[in-house]
């Protein structure tokens, strides 16, 4: 797409106008007030394979908006500045999503921010005109993590009903499946989740290409939201089929994720075979009525909206900012040092080691013979937001950006029924054990655990929290499943032998004085 083409579809006179300009303002203020989202998103991107389509989003973007070239010849923006009355809902829902700790929550309402702009600036007629484009880039947006476990369960029931009906005998426990031949795990990484992502993306694109109409592209879209869904299940039914006949798990383990792509691969041409005989890909006729000139007097009414806009998107972090500076620990009071019974003894540790954190730690090296396990115990701020905590514990237990990450109840004697938690990783070095304990008593920052610590980071509370994480690194020695079962052995056999360390926590996390406004 070059100068000459735009001039002759009358583009140009779009961009020179003064609402693209007000736009282009908007978006760069937008990018830098929501750099945190951004700066997430892109992290994202470039860790998981689930998302590593989100770099193609952009050129997309821009594909599309050339192919309706002939729709938009005479196209003039009509700013409604009005509008911008609509971002203080969506500048309350980024306050929520903020104290609630939803990243996701977050960039979804920074990119509505985004499009409500275009909405202001290009006007209803000429955003109803871009609406597929431009709604195309909520795909930027690395959500849809949450149906991990969902698409879980639905693909052990299938494999579960599958391997019933082909008379192979099985025994299910969880996302376990055994079989005479060997034993599969249904893992975050057979769920499903980058396929349904992937074909989610592929459909939206491939109706916005070949259908003008909004009914055919909504029936394409639902059809490519269903049917990877449950070509996963056959692919995961396969797989173990596939082990059965050949007599061993690990003769399909290796290739399993190949065979996976394959499949998939498949399974996207059949979208497209079975879309082709219902395409309406005919381009439009382009418009015959007299071209209008773009006109500078809509430069006022663009700008009132982008500033509106941008005023009510910054509020909602400013307030944000504000109650996170409140949030400071109690530097003065000592954190109790845990002195290690049983055959284990503490070692020094670094004194780098728990420096920089946004709550006040103290790191032990804990020496139990067969291994060396570091205690890491941080009491954070009463008003500490959700989102500090969840980061500093991916910190900790060394699982930030780790893939197909496992989180395992630990049934303990000498602590309280789900405080202690086993996290691992397949590409992870470390095995880690976390237990966040809040209100003096174990906290999993599920939805209503969330809810009130978004509640106590506003008004305080007369109780820390506190985060506590064993870690121990797996043996390079040992393959990678034994090396991981062979730590996760030695956190769970140093827990089990420290009977005070949940008395060490309540004390670390007692009550501190109350906060004053």
């Amino acid at each position: 797409m070059n100068v000459r083409a735009l001039t002759e579809t009358g583009l140009t006179d779009v961009w020179r106008s003064g609402p693209a300009v007000a736009a282009s303002i908007g978006v760069v203020a937008l990018g830098l007030l929501f750099h945190a989202e951004v700066a997430s998103a892109v992290y994202v991107w470039s860790i998981s394979t689930a998302y590593n389509h989100c770099f193609l989003v952009i050129p997309i973007v821009l594909y599309l908006l050339w192919d309706r070239r002939e729709v938009l010849r005479d196209a003039i923006a009509n700013p409604m500045p009005m509008a911008a009355f609509a971002g203080i809902p969506l500048a309350m829902a980024w306050f929520v999503a903020e104290r609630l700790g939803i990243m996701e929550g977050r960039q979804l309402v920074a990119m509505s921010f985004v499009e409500l702009l275009f909405f202001i600036v290009l006007g209803p007629r000429l955003w109803w005109q871009l609406a597929g484009p431009l709604l195309y880039l909520y795909f930027l947006v690395p959500f849809g993590a949450f149906l991990t476990r969902p698409l879980q369960d639905f693909t052990t029931i299938f494999v579960d009903h599958g391997l019933r009906l082909l008379h192979i005998p099985a025994y299910i426990t969880g996302y376990t499946i055994e079989i005479p031949e060997g034993t599969f795990l249904i893992a975050e990484a057979c769920a499903g989740l980058r396929f349904l992502i992937a074909a989610v993306a592929f459909g939206c694109l491939y109706a916005l290409i070949m259908y003008r109409g909004w009914l055919r592209r909504a029936v394409f879209i639902a059809v490519s939201i269903v049917v990877p869904v449950i070509a996963n299940g056959f692919r995961a039914l396969g797989i173990i089929m596939l082990g059965h006949l050949l007599g061993s798990a690990q003769a399909v383990e290796a290739d399993h994720i190949l065979y996976g792509w394959i499949f998939f691969s498949i399974v996207i041409l059949i979208l497209i075979a079975l879309g082709l005989p219902f395409r309406q890909d005919q381009p439009v006729p382009a418009s015959q009525h007299p071209r209008r000139m773009p006109d500078w007097n809509y430069f006022r009414p663009a700008m009132f909206g982008t500033a509106g806009v941008v005023l009510l998107a910054a509020i909602s972090p400013a307030i944000a900012d504000a109650l996170n500076r409140t949030a400071t620990p109690d530097m003065a009071s000592a954190i109790p040092m845990l002195e290690p019974t049983s055959v284990c003894k503490a070692e020094p540790a670094p004194p780098t080691e728990g420096l920089g954190t946004p709550g006040r730690a103290v790191v032990q090296r804990i020496d139990c013979g067969r291994a060396v396990l570091t205690l890491t115990i941080e009491v954070f701020s009463p008003r500490s937001p959700t989102s500090q905590l969840l980061a500093e514990r991916r910190r900790l237990t060394d699982m930030d950006g780790a893939e197909d990450i496992r989180s395992t109840p630990l049934d303990l004697p000498n602590a309280p029924q789900g405080a202690w938690h086993m996290i691992e990783a397949v590409e992870a070095t470390h095995v880690a054990a976390a237990s966040l304990w809040i209100e003096g008593e174990p906290a999993q920052l599920g939805l209503m655990g969330r809810v009130q610590q978004a509640w106590r980071s506003i008004v305080g509370s007369q109780w820390a929290p506190v985060l506590v994480v064993v870690r121990a690194k797996r043996d390079p020695r040992l393959p990678g499943i034994a090396g991981q079962q062979r730590a996760a052995d030695d956190v769970e056999t140093f827990l089990r032998s420290q009977p005070q360390l949940a008395r060490l926590i309540a004390t670390a996390g007692g009550a501190v004085a109350p906060v004053k406004d």
